[in-house]
């Protein structure tokens, strides 16, 4: 009797912030974390701090809204998506850096929100608000269909003076990233990076060189016919 293959695993929503130290210098210095090596997915790779979308993501005050150029990318494709889905994935990579790096990507200036969903409460207890105006939208990847776990990641780059406050203390030896680096960008390669790491890192590249213009489209990676294919947003 021929073995039944099993189906691929579904893709979950996510999303990844990339900080960067120095955007307008030659060699900008990027901000990567050590997973721990007791994890199933990626055990002891460097990525950039990210994760998957939560429920709060949707209702979550803002300070600004996203470039437009940038909504209409990340919504490219996604039939029956509205402008809250693209708001949603931008603010899930910010409230996952904040989870774990402990940085704040936000403004002061209005102090927090009254009442912020639940899995927002850390952050916003620094008395900040999300500003999305501060992103750059870099690329979308989603992991091959023969791993146990996937993800439909969207990558976004911020400058560290986005940055507005720090919680110390956040990568230890038992979190899920156990040490954070800030590599030069030129010279990441001698880290351990996944290969979608390494093709996002490309791409930023590429863009920072451009001058991190709105009007370049944004790769979309994904697995066809047992290799990867670029297309554009």
């Amino acid at each position: 009797m021929a073995a039944v293959k099993s189906r691929p695993a579904r893709p979950r929503n996510a999303a990844a912030l990339i900080l960067i130290d120095g955007m307008g210098r030659k060699n900008p210095k990027i901000l990567l974390g050590r997973r721990h090596a007791g994890l199933k997915f990626m055990p002891d790779k460097f990525v950039f701090p990210g994760g998957r979308l939560e429920p709060g993501d949707r209702s979550m005050n803002i300070a600004g809204p996203l470039d437009p150029r940038v909504e209409a990318r990340l919504l490219k494709g996604r039939a029956g998506q509205d402008p809250i889905f693209a708001r949603a994935l931008a603010l899930a990579a910010i409230r996952e850096t904040f989870e774990e790096t402990g940085h704040v990507v936000g403004l002061s200036d209005y102090g927090g929100p009254e009442r912020p969903p639940a899995a927002w409460r850390p952050y916003a207890c620094h008395r900040c608000m999300p500003d999305l105006q501060a992103l750059h939208f870099i690329a979308r990847a989603i992991t091959p269909p023969f791993l146990p776990k996937r993800y439909d990641t969207r990558f976004f780059a911020a400058d560290f003076g986005a940055v507005a406050a720090t919680l110390e203390g956040v990568a230890h030896e038992d979190a899920e990233l156990v040490e954070l680096v800030w590599a030069p960008l030129d010279g990441t390669e001698k880290l351990d990076l996944p290969g979608v790491t390494r093709r996002v890192l490309g791409e930023l590249r590429a863009r920072l060189d451009a001058g991190m213009s709105p009007f370049l489209p944004a790769p979309f990676f994904h697995f066809s016919r047992g290799k990867w294919r670029r297309d554009e947003l």
